[in-house]
């Protein structure tokens, strides 16, 4: 099994591109979308859906290799194999990371399955291995950390940037927010 570095990128600095159609891959864009990102969208045969989802920017085709030009994180999802096998090559021949949904070969990087609670991001990777195993252990910890944890996050960034702003450094930061969170008991 091949190690995996976890990552978060922050979509403002990364040029993303998707191509698909099908569920998955108005799945991936609506992930994609909620993350910030504004990638290009490619989709040779887009039902209404994803029509809905892009608007205007969708362009109705492949990439051409010049599209991919400027591109740094590609995602194909839902493409006939051949074509996504090729879209992959000429992705690595421009450095580009490329993610071939379900196609551990054809995966620089695998895109974790995600829960958003506001600024908390929590994810559950297998490395492609099992996405049915990190579906059911995301659906599990979106029981354990419901929407009012991205209150919660507020309240304890609230905390920690008036103790940063009265010159509180590091260690007291951190052992006055644990004594706030263990005070409103969040994590029995």
């Amino acid at each position: 099994m091949a190690a995996v570095i976890p990552v978060a990128l922050d979509p403002t600095y990364v040029r993303i591109a998707l191509v698909g159609q099908g569920p998955l891959a108005k799945r991936r864009l609506a992930q994609l979308l909620e993350g910030g990102a504004t990638p290009a969208v490619y989709s040779p045969e887009p039902d209404a859906e994803l029509l809905a989802l892009t608007g205007a920017a969708l362009r109705r085709a492949l990439p051409s290799p010049g599209d991919l030009d400027g591109v740094q994180v590609l995602f194909v999802v839902g493409i006939d194999d051949l074509a996504a096998e090729e879209l992959a090559r000429q992705a690595r021949d421009r450095n580009i990371l490329v993610n071939v949904e379900d196609v551990i070969p054809l995966c620089d990087f695998h895109a974790p399955s995600v829960i958003r609670r506001g600024d908390l991001l929590m994810t559950v990777s297998t490395g492609g291995r099992s996405p049915a195993l990190a579906q059911l252990l995301r659906e599990r910890l979106e029981t354990l950390f419901p929407a009012v944890w991205a209150d919660r996050l507020a309240e304890v960034a609230a905390l920690r940037d008036r103790l940063r702003a009265t010159g509180a450094k590091g260690p007291e930061v951190l052992r006055a927010c644990r004594d706030m969170i263990a005070a409103k008991g969040w994590l029995p």
